[in-house]
């Protein structure tokens, strides 16, 4: 049955990626409908019509497939589509203003079907009023109805409308409701229906997808989003959201000036409408504040030369997966070229990315402006007059780009300081695994803020990276053919089959019995990563989580929120916990090691910090007490994080103490700083069946607390190897 069920799919939609110009419209998306109705519902400009569209041929995509009852539609034309038996109600009605009503249906019917124009006058009885009225004479809602009526009088197989009940009345929306729920159960045809109205999306549909930003967001029973409001609110709510990372658009505050001559790069130029709406005889002066307001900016002048293409396409048309040389091509650019050679010489599959902010041509085929439009205001964020602005403006367009791709073998790159900045981040966004690597003058030096989380290669690069020579030519050599080893070596590796789910635990010195106890509860079902909670260590964990690499957590030792509020050297990022929140995994967490702020020597501690309560660990690490107005405010930080998470969530407090030195009788023992956090947690998560906190009355170290969070464990993992399916997910 079930593979009937998946040859026999109404529609099936995979990988799909459509393009407008530099606006990457549809991002992978993937949706499957198996018979009967499906609702997509989502906020405007999210991709909904795009989606239609392209199914139907009207839009071009730049790969993907669509499938209908297994045949291709891509490369189709829509009159080909249609007559393969796909029903179109296109958002806008689409009608003849010319011909009446009853003409648009006896154009379009066909003799024996199941809908004729009778039923459709019964189905809709305001067209039967005015059936002898023209298309330019209906109102709104009398031309969506008759665009639907068309639409049913093909007798499709399956049928797409986008925002069919749009300007309806409420009866007409009602009788809409109604004819979709027919269809369904009476199975005449299966349906797509894009909608904004949530009540109608739910109430025709089992299942509802909602698309965010291009991509298919999440599948959910419609019974379940109907009922939640939070959901509703944050997926489709009016306003910016905890899904929409992009930054608000920031312009200039002054105009750029006009040059004579032609510019020899992009410029950022505000545009004013002195006159908003069209001026009359009483039109009063608009404020100037108001024209201010009003004004957007705009790229003007010639990117590159005429021969650069600019609109962003996939790596490569084909799927196939490439090897990145990615840098500062207008600087950097015979460095590069020569690795790139090395590359393609040992027989991989090889692209340049320019990331020079320059406007000027290099012939990569990734060029520079490419990229640049990425940034949230377009390459008007990243061509600018300031060096340092056009930099930063790069690398973030970078890492836009980078999480964008889905076929990169590896990624290497060579620079100075500014080189590396720009690449950097960009490598993070790639997945654990993925070989990345940076020749870079600053290699010898602390690397860490370029590596982050991530697993960058840095290479020194000993001499400058401005020019070749002898010594520059053998570590550029060593670093591609280094790439290229990577690469070839994990292309040949067989798949890896893991026997055990893996799972992310955070540990400390002053936690690590609890967390052996764990392990040891664990380790014949789950593979138990282990992280040092030295800040580095929970964004590693989450990098892992976020690449799909830990399947389960716990989350024992929460330690670097200490270190990033109050200074300590250990800090975590204000992302902490946002990787457990993205992939809606269940969470099981603790206050580990709350008690304590991490910093080097007696000697570094802070001045005001004089006169707490300290301890010595070593002659490099000096731990300070948190006071209860700290643990309140860590209490407060925490539990609006825990908030965010849709998983079922149990975050343990240890009554006993947070970790060994506060345990009873010891340096940091404080039953007043432990109150405060429990209590600040407590008053802020908004507790639930699957939301709890669940104290404890033994220290976080005793056999007693680790059983529990073991337990607790399971509630939401079982303990069964995992399904080879479900380890490639």
């Amino acid at each position: 049955m079930s593979d009937r069920r998946t040859a026999t799919a109404a529609l099936e939609v995979r990988g799909l990626n459509v393009y407008y110009g530099a606006s990457h419209a549809l991002q992978g998306v993937d949706l499957r409908l198996e018979s009967g109705v499906l609702s997509v519902v989502g906020r405007n400009g999210m991709g909904k019509t795009t989606l239609c569209q392209t199914i139907m041929g009207l839009v071009p995509a730049a790969s993907g497939a669509v499938t209908f009852g297994g045949q291709p539609l891509l490369g189709r034309s829509p009159a080909e589509i249609a007559r393969m038996g796909i029903g179109y109600v296109p958002q806008g009605r689409r009608l003849w203003r010319s011909l009446t009503v009853d003409e648009h249906l006896k154009m379009v019917e066909q003799k024996g079907g199941a809908w004729s124009s009778d039923r459709i006058y019964s189905t809709f009885p305001r067209l039967a009023e005015r059936r002898r009225n023209g298309g330019a004479q209906l109102s709104g809602g009398e031309r969506q109805m008759l665009a639907i009526a068309r639409a049913l009088l093909a007798n499709p197989r399956l049928l797409i409308m986008d925002e069919p009940t749009e300007g309806l009345a409420p009866v007409i929306v009602s009788q809409v409701e109604s004819m979709l729920l027919h269809l369904a159960s009476e199975g005449e045809m299966d349906v797509l229906v894009i909608e904004q109205n949530i009540g109608v999306a739910c109430a025709v549909a089992d299942h509802v997808a909602i698309m965010v930003n291009g991509r298919i967001n999440r599948l959910v029973p419609a019974r379940e989003l109907a009922a939640d409001r939070d959901l509703q609110q944050r997926m489709l709510g009016v306003g910016r959201h905890a899904h929409d990372e992009t930054p608000e658009p920031q312009t200039d505050d002054d105009a750029e000036t006009a040059t004579t001559g032609q510019p020899k790069g992009p410029r950022s130029v505000r545009i004013y409408l002195s006159n908003p709406k069209t001026p009359t005889r009483w039109s009063q002066p608009v404020p100037v504040p108001q024209i201010e307001r009003a004004a957007r900016v705009v790229t003007t002048g010639q990117p590159t030369s005429s021969g650069v293409e600019t609109a962003l396409r996939p790596l490569s048309p084909s799927g196939e997966q490439v090897v990145l040389v990615a840098g500062t091509l207008d600087t950097k650019g015979a460095e590069l070229r020569y690795m790139r050679d090395i590359v393609r010489a040992a027989g991989l599959p090889v692209r340049m990315v320019d990331l020079s902010t320059s406007g000027k041509h290099s012939g990569a085929e990734i060029p520079a402006h490419q990229v640049a439009a990425f940034h949230p205001r377009g390459a008007a964020g990243v061509f600018t007059d300031d060096r340092g602005q056009s930099v930063a403006g790069m690398t973030e367009a970078f890492r836009r780009w980078m999480a964008r791709q889905d076929g990169v073998l590896g990624i290497l790159s060579a620079g100075g300081s500014g080189g590396t900045a720009i690449v950097a981040p960009a490598m993070r966004a790639l997945p654990v695994g993925v070989p990345k690597l940076i020749v870079s003058t600053v290699a010898s030096g602390e690397v860490a803020k370029y590596v982050g989380p991530s697993d960058i290669t840095m290479m020194h690069s000993v001499a400058d990276v401005q020019g070749l020579n002898a010594i520059t030519e053998e570590v550029l050599s060593n670093a591609a053919q280094a790439m290229v080893g990577m690469v070839k070596a994990r292309k040949a590796a067989p798949a890896r089959v893991a026997t055990k789910p893996a799972i992310g635990l955070t540990m400390f010195g002053v936690t690590t019995p609890a967390v052996q106890q764990i392990v040891k509860a664990l380790d014949e079902q789950f593979d138990c990563l282990v992280f040092h909670a030295t800040g580095i260590g929970g964004q590693a964990m989450e990098k892992l989580i976020d690449s799909g690499k830990i399947e389960g957590v716990i989350d024992l030792t929460t330690t670097e929120v200490c270190d990033m509020m109050f200074g300590g050297v250990f800090p975590a990022t204000e992302d902490r916990f946002g990787a457990m929140i993205r992939r809606r995994m269940p969470y099981v967490g603790s206050v580990g090691a709350l008690d304590m702020v991490n910093f080097g020597a007696p000697d570094t501690v802070p001045d005001k910090y004089r006169g707490r309560t300290f301890y010595e660990h070593n002659p490099q690490v000096t731990l300070m007490r948190t006071t209860p107005e700290e643990s309140a405010q860590m209490g407060r930080w925490i539990g609006a994080r825990l908030n965010e998470m849709e998983a079922p969530v149990r975050f343990f407090l240890p009554e006993g103490g947070v970790s060994a030195l506060d345990a009873r009788g010891q340096p940091f023992d404080d039953p007043a700083a432990r109150h405060a956090l429990f209590t600040a947690l407590e008053d802020t998560v908004r507790q639930t069946s699957t939301r709890r906190l669940i104290r404890r009355p033994e220290n976080i170290n005793d056999p007693g607390f680790a059983a529990a969070v073991v337990t607790a464990f399971h509630e939401f993992h079982d303990g069964r190897p995992p399904t080879r399916k479900e380890v490639r997910r």
